[in-house]
């Protein structure tokens, strides 16, 4: 029994990643990997402060990891991929307005 679940799960493996090898499979993975290094940034920005911190990089990252899967999702006609990375890539964009947005008010404060 163990031993037929080993070859399955062995079996299942290798049609993913090796059978189905492509292009495709690179650019969605490169595109993971992109989206999960926002975690990093924010987990490495918020040791720096000591205290829970998002910086403009992690949105960045979402937006460049999250245009990349949506364009993965495109191409692999993914549904669920696409409509949860168009929206959520929409959010991104707007944080990044709204910090943007901030920052000028904030500077147009300072040079007053």
């Amino acid at each position: 029994m163990l031993i037929q679940f080993g070859q399955a799960f062995s079996n299942y493996l290798y049609d993913i990643f090796i059978a189905k090898f492509d292009f495709w499979l690179v650019f969605g993975l490169a595109a993971q990997l992109a989206f999960a290094a926002r975690f990093l940034v924010q987990w490495i920005a918020s040791e720096r402060a000591g205290k829970s911190v998002v910086p403009l990089a992690f949105w960045f990252f979402s937006i460049g990891g999250g245009l990349m899967t949506l364009i993965y999702g495109l191409v692999k006609r993914e549904p669920v991929i696409i409509f949860g990375q168009l929206l959520s890539n929409i959010i991104y964009v707007r944080n990044v307005m709204l910090i943007f947005k901030n920052r000028q008010r904030e500077s147009q404060t300072l040079s007053n």
